[in-house]
């Protein structure tokens, strides 16, 4: 009877051991259909788009690199977060080196620049879904350089090479924080809601096409250029006659 029972209890080990790989399969042939249906609703709605939109739906380097991943990863509220993640990473040798019980307070002010830098990237995805405001092109050469200015500022006011007051703290704090959800702010947000404008089916350009801002902004530049090239030929005029 013994061995009957264990017979019957491997076998039934056995059923269930398929049964649970048959279910595993069957959940992997649902989402990776899902996925591959979801990945060509969306190369459709891009290819449906002109050059100058896709341009605009991309962005620069870094934007590209944020639309490579999952909506879920880079809404503007994680990307601020991370920012202030890097922020303080960076400022982890500047407490370590001149604070005595540097860890609580790096730790403090850590979570409470990412949480900072967080709310504001959730404030700007609010105020883009209520305005719907396109992105707008960064000035890098002005952004990019304001971190490393205020970690600068705050390497110098820690080790007591600058004076330390309000206004030298609120300096180098402002240029370490600014420069994140400022760029979220006027480019990553608008872009964010374009793509998902797109994964749901819709044209985000329907009603208002880049391509007619893009010419728009053509056409009054060679306007400007054929005045600016008419009043030269009438001054030469004017001084042969």
């Amino acid at each position: 009877m013994s061995k009957d029972r264990f017979l019957e209890y491997s076998q039934m080990n056995k059923t269930i051991l398929d049964l649970r790989t048959s279910h595993r399969t069957f959940k992997w042939c649902i989402l990776r259909t899902h996925t591959m249906a979801a990945d060509s609703v969306w190369d459709g709605n891009v290819s449906s788009l002109d050059e100058s939109q896709r341009e605009l739906l991309t962005g620069g380097g870094l934007s590209k690199r944020f639309a490579t991943l999952p909506l879920w990863i880079s809404h503007p509220s994680n990307i601020g977060a991370f920012y202030g993640l890097l922020i303080s990473m960076a400022l982890l040798l500047p407490y370590a080196m001149t604070e005595e019980f540097w860890f609580a307070l790096w730790l403090l002010h850590a979570s409470l620049l990412i949480f900072a830098t967080a709310f504001l990237g959730i404030f700007s995805r609010i105020v883009n879904a209520v305005t719907g405001r396109m992105p707008i092109a960064v000035n890098r050469k002005v952004l990019y350089p304001m971190p490393f200015i205020g970690f600068a500022l705050f390497t110098l006011i820690h080790t007591d090479l600058l004076v330390n007051n309000t206004y030298t703290q609120y300096l180098s704090w402002g240029l370490l924080m600014i420069p994140g959800p400022l760029y979220i702010h006027l480019s990553w947000a608008p872009r964010w809601r374009l793509l998902c404008m797109i994964e749901d089916g819709y044209n985000p350009f329907k009603d208002m096409p880049a391509k007619q801002y893009l010419d728009e902004q053509d056409s009054e530049e060679v306007e400007s250029s054929d005045t600016e090239l008419i009043e030269v030929v009438e001054e030469f005029e004017s001084e042969e006659e």
